[in-house]
């Protein structure tokens, strides 16, 4: 514990296991599930942070692209997987799930900004040093935030990342409840800004090919999306085959989501590239049936590539912040 920066986990107000405190503090990225209203499991990788009060894990999406947080809201049994260290400096960390209930802030939107800039780039510094102050000042679009705090009731984790075997677990004491959620607001959601592609086989060529081991989320039988990285990914004629860990710690079938995404180690762009469909056991292993690919927001190539395609995506979505607002 003498490394971590955070009061709050030295002191560990929650009695999180001690096994897991530094890559809830280090990581760069995690992979966060929610559930649709038909109970679809999606899941997409974003950054963590710990909550003000050391009894939270938080994450944030763009006020201009809410779905993450109004699904949270609508259902909040959500996951957090940290499956990824890369970026954190950690040498082979525990693989960390967590199971809990999603309380959305989204009532003092300066707050919220604040707070994003103030720890985004205390945590990422790599993807601000080459924005120019001017261009910052431009980027309401992005920088304007909800909070989704996370509030543990079940951590598992494997240590050293080794998920064949069978995890730790760590129960919140009973009485352990989430705060409420800000209220809804008003008026009609405008829905997603990126149009997916009409055909998914060419995106999950690709991904197999280059995005490494992807992550699989099904929905457990007490209704939690349960996201847990597969391997061995091959792309067969109506999805793509993975191998299961034996460490999975749920049934694996039913509706489900399969997550592929990486990023550098100096944290300067990504790729995510995400599918929901089935999973079904064949003799041959686990598929899943690709139903459809969601858009993505992938920035990758040079830094200035990256960069371009970030502030192009900007023109789409900044005329959407008034309204959300």
């Amino acid at each position: 514990m003498a490394d971590l920066a955070s009061e709050q986990l030295q002191q560990n107000p929650a009695g999180w296991p001690v096994a897991v405190l530094a890559l809830f503090e280090r990581a760069i990225t995690c992979e966060y599930a929610t559930l649709t209203s038909q109970h679809t499991p999606i899941t997409y990788p974003v950054t963590p942070y710990i909550g003000d009060d050391g009894r939270t894990l938080d994450v944030s999406t763009g006020l201009a692209y809410p779905t993450k947080a109004e699904r949270a809201r609508r259902i909040p049994k959500v996951a957090l997987l940290y499956s990824d260290p890369v970026g954190s400096g950690l040498s082979k960390p525990p693989v960390v799930l967590v199971l809990g209930l999603a309380s959305v802030r989204d009532a003092n939107l300066q707050h919220n900004t604040d707070r994003y800039i103030r720890m985004s780039m205390s945590k990422v510094p790599s993807a601000y040093k080459s924005i120019p102050a001017f261009l910052l000042r431009r980027m309401p679009w992005y920088l304007a935030r909800i909070w989704i705090q996370v509030t543990p009731l079940r951590i598992l984790w494997w240590p050293a990342g080794e998920i064949e075997g069978q995890p730790h677990m760590w129960q919140a004491p009973t009485e352990t409840a989430a705060p409420v959620s800000d209220p809804a607001p008003s008026g009609k959601a405008l829905g997603v800004w990126k149009a997916a592609p009409a055909d998914w086989r060419s995106g999950a060529k690709y991904a197999v090919q280059n995005l490494g081991d992807p992550i699989l989320t099904i929905v457990t039988a007490d209704g939690f999306p349960l996201p847990f990285r597969v391997r061995n990914a091959t792309l067969v004629p109506d999805g793509i085959r993975v191998h299961v860990p034996a460490g999975f710690p749920a049934s694996v079938t039913g509706s489900a989501c399969l997550t592929f995404h990486t990023h550098p180690e100096e944290f300067t762009g990504q790729q995510n590239l995400v599918f929901v469909g089935q999973v079904q056991q064949e003799a041959t292993g686990y598929v899943f049936k690709v139903e459809r690919q969601l858009g993505d927001w992938s920035l990758a190539g040079s830094r200035l590539r990256a960069t371009w395609d970030f502030f192009r995506n900007g023109r789409k979505l900044a005329p959407r912040l008034a309204v959300e607002a």
